[in-house]
């Protein structure tokens, strides 16, 4: 960690925190492309095919991965026209000020807490499906799933050591990340091919799955306003712009946005077609996980289904690491520029991270596992909602910048004009309306999800009314070098 002495500053700014400059390309797509592929496919692809069946699903992540990719494209732009860390806060700050730039930072962080939650939860399910014998001593009953102490204890335990190494610097956990990723590319590779390979076009039907009326619209809608849960993670790589090596230009880090969205969308698909091929899709959606089952029973050997779940285990840490150092980013970038209360702006002083943002998300992490597996589905559609809100204003925010700054350098360029950040919007707002609009297929449920949000907006008011006395002493001159630098 170093402190700004440029001398081109004025002498009147406060002391900006820089961080390490240790992440190379490599370690950029792993952060990127393993914190999408998460573990969510094992968890929740019961839900997906349940929802809209294969077909359904397949054309949801493909119509959800080109909208994506269409908000990836903004950030492709933006993302090397300010490479500092918290992506997200500096473009809303440079195009509409300080509480925007809050409403868009918290939205995201929040939202990547909840995935960090997600994975803390999904630990414990995995692993009781390769040893059941770890279900012991119960402790209470929460929205109808039993509370087991000892996967309390293996949440906490984890996120103890996800914390450590994201404490000890962004290298450790960009190696970690690229080990982490490989191992899993290469795991799934097998069951993917085998259960293709091996498996038959007639298991996946019924195609789709029609609501009482004969729509197939409810089903596809409720599939496709979670995928901004699934596909968050290209998002990581604004986050650690500011910690690229020399040897990364910046139009690289656009390229790499664009990439790792393109490789996520066919991993989604391919999981979707190998799963439904290898049995009848019907008789899995009931398993628990599913994707394990179904090729345990296709081939008739445990191996298989244990490969899954080695995959499942590698494809959790792949995005809990990958989020929870995009979240402490976030957080910091709030606290460096004084938005938020200044402590969370810090650097460690021997690490060079941000152990005090680190610390709240650790810490706001640990609390998951106490909700118990029910929690899954509402973390993820409380955090799709987040998720979605801080995309919109990135899109919003390119708009603004194009306008108001016109002359940025812009080592990429999005072609095609406004059309491309029209349709990034315009798909973000369509899927927070689908979550808000009564009545919806896909819209929030009461209470659980919005009492998450309740929690998450109720939290993001203290800490911004905690630093309004520091925030009134920064100047606006001096907030623009703290959170966009010289």
């Amino acid at each position: 960690m170093t402190e700004s002495t440029a001398g081109t500053r004025p002498s009147t700014h406060p002391k900006r925190v820089h961080l390490q400059k240790e992440l190379r390309r490599i370690g950029f797509f792993a952060l990127a492309f393993g914190s999408m592929i998460g573990v969510g496919w094992v968890t929740s692809i019961d839900n997906w095919l349940a929802q809209a069946g294969p077909a359904g699903a397949v054309l949801a992540f493909l119509i959800g991965g080109g909208v994506m990719l269409c908000i990836g494209l903004c950030y492709a732009e933006l993302t090397p026209m300010l490479p500092v860390a918290g992506g997200e806060v500096a473009y809303a700050y440079k195009a509409f000020g300080s509480f925007k730039a809050y409403v868009v930072g918290w939205a995201l962080a929040f939202g990547y807490v909840s995935i960090s939650g997600f994975e803390a939860i999904s630990i414990g399910r995995v692993l009781s499906f390769l040893f059941p014998a770890i279900d012991r001593w119960p402790l209470y009953e929460f929205d109808g799933s039993t509370i087991y102490a000892s996967h309390v204890l293996l949440g906490l335990l984890c996120t103890g050591l996800i914390t450590w190494v994201n404490w000890t610097g962004a290298r450790a956990a960009g190696r970690l990340q690229v080990w982490l990723t490989t191992a899993f590319v290469l795991v799934t590779l097998i069951f993917v091919v085998a259960g293709i390979g091996g498996g038959s076009v007639a298991n996946m039907q019924p195609l789709w799955v029609p609501a009482a009326s004969g729509s197939l619209l409810p089903g596809l809608l409720a599939v496709l306003v979670t995928i901004p849960f699934w596909f968050v993670g290209f998002d990581t790589i604004p986050q650690g712009a500011e910690e690229a090596s020399e040897s990364v230009p910046p139009r690289t880090l656009a390229l790499l946005i664009v990439g790792s969205i393109v490789a996520a969308t066919a991993f989604y698909v391919l999981i979707i077609v190998s799963v439904s091929m290898v049995g009848p899709w019907q008789e899995l959606v009931d398993a628990d996980l599913p994707a394990a089952r179904a090729f345990e029973q296709a081939f008739t050997t445990p191996w298989m289904s244990k490969l899954v779940l080695i995959a499942a285990l590698l494809g959790l840490f792949t995005s809990w690491n990958g989020f929870f150092l995009a979240g402490s980013r976030v957080i910091f970038a709030l606290g460096r520029g004084r938005i938020i209360p200044p402590a969370f702006g810090r650097a460690h002083p021997v690490h060079g991270t941000p152990h005090w943002a680190i610390a709240l998300v650790g810490a706001l992490t640990a609390l998951a596992p106490l909700l118990g597996r029910d929690a899954l589905l509402a973390l993820v559609n409380a955090g799709s909602f987040c998720i979605a809100l801080a995309f919109l204003g990135v899109t919003l925010s390119l708009r603004r910048l194009r306008r108001s700054h016109p002359d940025m350098a812009r080592p990429y360029r999005l072609a095609g004009g406004p059309l491309i950040p029209a349709i990034a919007a315009l798909g973000a707002l369509a899927m927070l309306a689908a979550m808000l609009v009564p009545g919806s297929p896909a819209a929030l449920s009461w209470p659980g999800e919005y009492l998450i949000l309740l929690v998450m907006f109720g939290l993001g008011g203290v800490l911004w009314f905690a630093a309004s006395g520091t925030r009134a002493e920064v100047s606006e001159q001096q907030r623009d070098y703290l959170i966009l630098g010289d």
